[in-house]
């Protein structure tokens, strides 16, 4: 995370730092969420030596993500994640999306992101990554636990 966090300072932003090992890094910077993506997603491929698909957010996006409750109060035994997509979802993709809702994993959209809730530990989902990708063609995601965003959202 050193390296990834001196080279968005190579870019001129500042406030840089990341968060618990995840890919997460905070930033702050004037402009577009958009151009800063592709600005940092071209630095990270030309200092790591591979393509890095990059999600950019404002600290107001996060905080709403992490403090939406579309599923009401979680049973503790529930594990809720949200994704981003790295472009808005079109209205096939969001019917496609929160089609994947079956009596184990409920999907519903919430304005650009996805709130993913599993009834039981992850690794019991019935989602994997192929029905992710036929719903979502195109359009890469990358998930948190909601738990992580909460606490991401204290640093903000």
């Amino acid at each position: 995370m050193s390296t990834v966090r001196e080279a968005l300072l190579g870019l001129g932003f500042h406030d840089v730092g990341s968060y618990a090992n995840s890919g997460n890094l905070l930033f702050s910077a004037a402009g577009a969420e958009e151009g800063h993506q592709a600005t940092i997603g071209a630095a990270l491929e030309d200092v790591l030596g591979f393509e890095v698909t990059t999600f950019v957010r404002t600290a107001r996006q996060v905080t709403a993500l992490a403090t939406a409750k579309p599923f009401g109060i979680l049973d503790p035994r529930h594990t809720h994640f949200a994704l981003h997509t790295l472009t808005p979802l079109t209205a096939e993709q969001r019917r496609a999306v929160e089609a994947l809702s079956n009596d184990h994993d409920a999907v519903v959209v919430v304005g650009r992101d996805v709130h993913w809730l599993i009834r039981s530990r992850s690794p019991e989902t019935t989602l994997g990554p192929r029905q992710w990708k036929l719903a979502l063609p195109g359009n890469p995601t990358t998930a948190r636990n909601i738990r992580l965003l909460e606490r991401l959202v204290d640093r903000l």
